[in-house]
């Protein structure tokens, strides 16, 4: 359990699994395993009680760049307790392999990797260059679900 030690040494907590919005039902799971690879459908920010953020919308208009970086970072421990919820130890993590980042941006907002950093920067500090190191795209789109200001998806290597 060496990364859960190291979230709890850097002051962090996973949040509890995502409470739905009313009406809302997902036909997939959060985490896909197939063979030695864990395919993480796509995540946004949670409070630990597993609740929507209030902080909602357009990065560049209604959400900084910087409350979007943290909203990254937020979603980075979404990820992360779906992973632990699937695999039972993110210890099996072996190595990131790809990480998509969308940014719910405003018109004219170009920032989007600066954004995602939050999530890359995390993962970086907790797995190491060797296993943190990963493919990435960032991407600005018009909206995204709930108004949430990130959403991310991620491929991961267990064993």
């Amino acid at each position: 359990m060496k990364i859960e030690k190291r979230l709890e040494e850097i002051g962090l907590e996973l949040p509890r699994p995502m409470i739905l919005p009313t009406g809302v039902t997902l036909p997939f799971p959060w985490v896909r395993i197939h063979g030695n690879r864990a395919f993480v459908s796509g995540h946004g920010p949670l409070l630990r009680d597993g609740s929507l953020p209030p902080l909602l919308g357009k990065v560049g208009a209604e959400v900084s760049q910087s409350e979007a970086y943290e909203a990254a970072r937020s979603t980075a421990l979404a990820v992360l307790a779906s992973l632990r919820a699937a695999l039972g130890d993110l210890d099996r993590v072996t190595a990131w392999l790809r990480v998509f980042g969308m940014v719910n941006a405003a018109p004219g907002f170009t920032s989007a990797p600066a954004v995602i950093n939050g999530f890359s920067d995390l993962i970086l500090e907790l797995w190491g260059h060797e296993a943190g190191s990963h493919a990435r795209s960032a991407v600005g789109l018009a909206e995204l679900p709930f108004r949430i200001p990130v959403e991310i998806e991620a491929e991961v290597a267990i064993h």
